[in-house]
């Protein structure tokens, strides 16, 4: 059984509609206000408990403390209510996110729209320069109409985005500040099991909160970016540090007080602490954040192989021929890409990335994700039994596999059959394709498109039988523009966007 299968994976940022209480809110008004400790009180250390601590060995948090907590910020969003363009089931249009509310409009669609509730959020986020860049998740922030920022000395300022990742689940904001006090980044890939950490952050609606653990695990994949994007990149570090709705995109630090990464998630079967929280990595953090800053969105390198995935069961390595050895099982080669050109084959095993050992694909894909397309990375790969190392040049897109080109056709979720062609002279078509039937798939996740849709165009290029539909499709890439008409209107062109498709 899979972490996500016996427990909750939660993102944690605080979020609230008005006029509910849920998350912080409710729990001010159940938690316990304990008097405070008389001085006479064991909790309290007398002054040279510190230097005593050091000489026999027992771990120092206060520096840490005292120098991080002032760099990570209490971020609250805001969304106006907003006429919400719906299918006509009653639910939201998968692509409302990404086109707003003119979405119905644009592609000559119309549905029933209803006002949804203001929604204000809660979470953090650590300054990174003194002239007020913040990092944080893109959970925390996404949607927000307004986003205010308070410092740890209770200064509010109001925050402009400058980008986000969605598939990394990162977002830089900036406010017009300056002499802030911000944090370094450590090296993630020196992060070692056991070692003590801090997280700091706003959970449950209180003030800075430190809490302590120590580095559980590393390189950990739980599929929580997926909620977010068809192209989800995760690599998180485990602790045991508590962590709460609220702290997320607040700081996991080691105790020199560096960022060694940004909290995103808690394992949990309630949806608060449980024991286990999950954190972003420094050094893709790192890169990811310079992407935003510099270009407004993040810069994907592709290595250009197709792997197992790291919690795949005996009987799917079986049903996909993936053998057992040391490092990540190739199960085939892009065309053109880094490990082509490498001289990686399928059916050969990656043990190291840029001199990096390389257990697991989670592994492989935090080395390739701090580097950008064009960057140059050297693969040790074993091949027929023997050991060889090239050097490649990573590029900026997946690249295409046959296999996965047929699995998207399989996932637009429908049959189709050419248009008969006395039906196209009636209807004034020279050809086109008919939506024979609809299953679950992307054309019903995506668009409105029903049975008896006659797809004319992919793309803007006419399409003029089943086989030059599935062509085009494969020739796409992750996005595709289908244009048609129904028999009933055929005057009328209807377009419906394809997302992530790859």
């Amino acid at each position: 059984m899979t972490i996500k299968q016996s427990l909750a994976i939660a993102a944690f940022s605080a979020v609230t509609s008005v006029g509910s209480v849920w998350g912080y809110n409710e729990y001010q008004q159940h938690q316990q206000v304990l008097p405070a400790a008389s001085p006479a009180n064991s909790l309290f250390k007398p002054a040279s408990y510190t230097a005593a601590a050091a000489s026999i060995g027992l771990v120092d948090f206060e520096h840490a403390a005292t120098k991080a907590a002032p760099a990570v910020v209490h971020i609250k969003t805001q969304s106006k209510p907003k006429q919400v363009a719906q299918t006509p089931n009653g639910r939201r249009h998968p692509l409302q996110d990404f086109f707003g509310d003119g979405f119905g409009d644009m592609f000559g669609e119309r549905g029933n729209s209803s006002p949804s509730p203001q929604r204000r959020g809660s979470g953090s986020g650590v300054t990174i320069s003194a002239d007020g860049y913040i990092v944080t998740n893109n959970h925390v922030i996404d949607g927000a109409d307004e986003v205010t920022v308070t410092l740890n000395n209770s200064k509010d300022y109001k925050a402009k985005v400058i980008g986000k990742d969605a598939s990394t689940d990162l977002a830089v904001i900036k406010i017009d500040a300056k002499d802030l006090p911000y944090l370094e980044f450590a090296n993630s890939d020196e992060v070692r099991l056991g070692q003590w950490v801090l997280a700091i952050g706003y959970p449950l609606g209180l003030q800075t909160t430190v809490t302590s653990g120590i580095v559980s695990a590393k390189s950990r994949g739980l599929g929580i970016n997926s909620r977010q994007s068809r192209t989800p990149v995760e690599a998180f570090i485990q602790t045991d540090a508590a962590i709460n709705p609220g702290n997320s995109g607040g700081a996991l630090v080691n105790t020199d007080g560096n960022v060694i990464g940004i909290n995103s998630a808690i394992a949990s079967p309630t949806g608060s602490y449980a024991g286990y929280g999950y954190a972003i990595p420094s050094n893709m953090v790192k890169k990811i954040v310079a992407d935003l800053v510099e270009f407004g969105s993040a810069k994907r390198a592709y290595l250009g192989i197709m792997y197992g995935n790291d919690q795949m069961t005996e009987e799917d390595r079986k049903a996909n021929n993936v053998k057992e050895g040391k490092g990540v099982f190739v199960m085939e080669v892009s065309k053109g890409s880094a490990a082509e050109e490498a001289g990686v084959k399928k059916g050969d095993f990656i043990t190291k990335i840029n001199g990096k050992t390389i257990n697991t694909g989670t592994e492989m894909i935090e080395q390739i994700a701090a580097l950008r397309p064009g960057e140059k990375v050297q693969i040790t790969y074993q091949q027929n039994g023997k050991e060889k190392t090239a050097t490649a040049t990573l590029k900026g897109e997946a690249g295409s596999y046959a296999s996965i080109q047929e699995k998207v056709v399989e996932q637009l979720g429908a049959t189709f059959e050419n248009l008969d062609k006395s039906k196209a002279a009636q209807l004034q078509l020279s050809s086109g394709v008919v939506v024979k039937s609809l299953q679950q798939g992307i054309l019903t996740e995506q668009t409105r498109i029903k049975e008896g849709f006659i797809i004319t165009k992919v793309n803007n290029i006419k399409v003029n039988s089943v086989e030059e539909l599935k062509e085009a499709i494969k020739r796409s890439g992750n996005s595709a523009i289908i244009s048609g008409v129904y028999p009933s209107q055929p005057q009328t062109e209807y377009r419906y966007a394809l997302n992530d498709l790859q």
